[in-house]
């Protein structure tokens, strides 16, 4: 049965975050209102917003709130409570129910689901105690990765183990509360794909996005991937069967790996807009950000077109002033600025979308610029 909201209806979104200003833009363009949840009374997405409710995310009179004033809640990021949005139910839709954010908060329940529909990931292992490790390391072997079954973004909350000395250092985060120990991926290049699906159940698949990485945080994005045709169509087959094996509603990033031999490991999957589906703004005749939006209104779902190969690259907070010298002199780049107050050293303050006919002229067209070296 359709649960097709129509243009008019009120959209609301818990987090107000970049992730939540481009949802904003993208519903604003098609016609809806946009009421954001967020303790940050000048947050990115509350500038964009037709309003705001200030307060703490787990705040539960706020969610029911703002589930009152909308007609279909989504969210912008993983860490929401499952119990408010359970009881929000009560009051407005939640397409994307709790069932998706359930399994992605947790990292042996999203493994244990990726291996359980045959897809190809790390060997892992639940780890309690320090013991648990050192078993399991016995097992996966060196080098692995031990990180907190919950929370932790951009590399943080985890640990490198290349030998035996650094199971000190593991013993640290064991302690905060049950890990995963993930066996490690010798891998040529990292990819993701963005895949959408609607309450009826229609799909919207976007190209891959080979991604470079700096210091665990996405530097570049490119698309197409520089990957044979043969792997590009399986990596978005397999985004294909998690999306239904997992009864997505609307937009998910499937993160992976892909070996020199061609395999494809999953190694993450991000329920909601992720900072390598941007380039789809400019690139692409649907965003990602437009076909969450879509999915979680019912609308019907479009076939995706990447306009033009694309590179697109994160500005963060030690590329803000260089970046901003490069707008009087790159008229061809499109600059997105998230409107943060506070610039610190690695937060994603904005990014660059920069079309292209060889990518590798802009590769390093970006390099010359000095802003990013």
């Amino acid at each position: 049965m359709s649960k097709f909201v129509a243009q008019g209806k009120t959209i609301g979104i818990i987090g107000g975050g970049q992730l939540g200003q481009m949802l904003t833009f993208s519903a604003k363009k098609a016609g809806f209102r946009v009421i954001i949840l967020d303790p940050n009374p000048d947050c990115s997405a509350g500038q964009a917003a037709d309003a705001q409710i200030v307060a703490p995310y787990a705040d539960l009179e706020a969610i029911e709130k703002l589930a009152q004033r909308s007609d279909v809640l989504t969210y912008e990021f993983e860490n929401v409570d499952l119990q408010a949005l359970e009881d929000a139910k009560q009051l407005a839709s939640i397409p994307q129910g709790t069932k998706l954010l359930a399994i992605t908060k947790d990292r042996i329940k999203e493994k244990t689901f990726l291996k359980e529909h045959g897809l190809r990931v790390a060997p892992f292992a639940a780890i309690n105690s320090v013991l648990d490790l050192k078993e399991a390391v016995e097992k996966i072997g060196y080098p692995s990765v031990l990180k907190t079954c919950q929370g932790g973004y951009d590399g943080k909350a985890q640990v490198v183990l290349k030998q035996k000395s650094d199971l000190a250092e593991a013993a640290e985060l064991i302690e905060r509360g049950q890990c995963i120990l993930e066996g490690w991926v010798p891998f040529d290049k990292e990819c993701s794909v963005m895949v959408g699906r609607s309450i009826s159940g229609e799909i919207s698949v976007f190209p891959v996005s080979e991604n470079i990485h700096r210091n665990q945080i996405l530097h570049e994005s490119i698309v197409p991937a520089r990957l044979p045709n043969s792997v590009l169509k399986e990596a978005q087959k397999m985004a294909i069967r998690i999306a239904e094996g997992i009864d997505l509603c609307g937009i998910l990033g499937v993160e992976m790996f892909v070996s020199s031999e061609g395999k494809i490991f999953i190694n993450e999957l991000a329920p909601r807009p992720h900072n390598s589906g941007h380039y789809s703004i400019e690139a692409c005749n649907f965003s990602q950000f437009d076909i969450h939006n879509r999915a979680i209104c019912d609308w019907p779902m479009p076939k995706i077109k990447l306009l033009q190969p694309v590179v697109m690259v994160n500005v963060l907070g030690q590329h803000v002033n260089g970046c901003a010298q490069l707008v009087k002199d790159k008229p061809q780049w499109q600059f997105h600025d998230y409107g943060k107050g506070e610039v610190r050293k690695d937060r994603k303050m904005g990014h660059v979308t920069i079309l292209t006919d060889n990518i590798e002229e802009t590769l390093s067209e970006i390099n010359n610029t000095k802003v990013w070296n």
